[in-house]
């Protein structure tokens, strides 16, 4: 039944990531995808859309409200999935969801991929890649001439395009901008936002013209870290006309805002060795990793020798029978 009533013991508990056939390390949690798209206001007969879907975690709960999906990813590799029984559909069909609708492509240039003259989507609900566990990419050559290769006729069904980096200002104006562009008036875009203790909710905001704060939600996460969840509404028509004055105005003091959502995992780093014993703490990972890595190296050696000691006995025998 779409729609699901979520209250009940262990009816949460049984979207659970754990529960699920495909994850990626960037799967978001099925409590936090449920308050996003109860932000977003996702209901029966919603047309939800995430363009940074991932393994599908928003979508697949927005799918569980009754809301027809529609999701879009850089990355082919993920959209396709491990195999036909670890994908985006088959974890949908795990609990007899009608399957998303999955195309790759770029958000950065939505406007060339899709018709964009009509409003489409009630919500856009999205984690966007911020370098974290997953940075962010778009189309193009990262050769410094900016030249792209042509791809022959014969390789292009397993062809994964050329990327280049994505810089985090740049994510953030473009989802405001296409989500101006193409939610109905009223339609809401809810999306979570990493940001350390520098962070001012008043200045370093991404904004649009065409879309009012709602609501902010904080949640920490470590000392100097934490998130937050943010809804939109969409208030005023879009004007294509507008649309680079629409860009620059995404950050209200330019650069310096951008900055303070942009490299937080070096941030991080930077801050961690500024407390006593990192060194040591990071010498030991170090070896661990190196330990685990050799260990898994020996294993596998030692699997591929029984597997041929197991095969010289029948070798012999049929030597001796010859």
């Amino acid at each position: 039944t779409l729609g699901r009533n979520w209250r009940g013991s262990n009816r949460l508990f049984r979207y659970s990531l754990k529960k699920r056939s495909y994850l990626g390390p960037t799967s978001m949690d099925s409590e936090l995808s449920l308050i996003m798209t109860n932000l977003a206001k996702v209901q029966k007969g919603s047309f939800a859309f995430d363009p940074f879907v991932g393994t599908g975690s928003i979508l697949l709960t927005a799918a569980l409200r009754g809301a027809q999906t529609f999701g879009t990813d850089i990355d082919l590799r993920v959209l396709r999935g491990r195999n036909p029984n670890e994908n985006i559909v088959s974890n949908f069909q795990q609990y007899g969801l009608p399957p998303p609708e999955l195309v790759r492509s770029d958000n950065s240039i939505y406007h060339r991929h899709f018709r964009k003259h009509l409003p489409l989507f009630d919500a856009i609900v999205t984690d966007p890649p911020y370098g974290i566990r997953a940075g962010a990419r778009k189309s193009g050559s990262r050769r410094g001439d900016g030249e792209v290769r042509p791809v022959l006729e014969e390789y292009r069904y397993d062809h994964v395009a050329q990327t280049r980096p994505y810089a985090v200002s740049d994510v953030m104006a473009d989802l405001l901008n296409v989500a101006a562009m193409t939610l109905v008036m009223g339609g809401r875009l809810t999306y979570v936002i990493p940001s350390m203790l520098d962070f001012n909710e008043e200045e370093d905001l991404p904004r649009h013209d065409c879309l009012k704060v709602v609501s902010v939600c904080y949640q920490p996460l470590q000392t100097e870290l934490g998130r937050r969840t943010v809804t939109m509404e969409k208030v005023k028509e879009y004007d294509d006309r507008k649309r680079d004055e629409y860009l620059e105005g995404t950050w209200v003091n330019g650069p310096q805002s951008a900055e303070k959502v942009a490299n937080i995992r070096e941030r991080l780093i930077e801050a961690a060795k500024k407390k006593p014993g990192y060194e040591e703490k990071a010498a030991w990972r170090k070896q661990k990793r190196k330990e685990t890595k050799e260990a898994k190296k020996r294993a596998k050696l030692e699997g591929a020798d029984q597997g041929v000691n197991s095969k010289s006995p029948n070798s012999n025998d049929d030597s001796e029978r010859g």
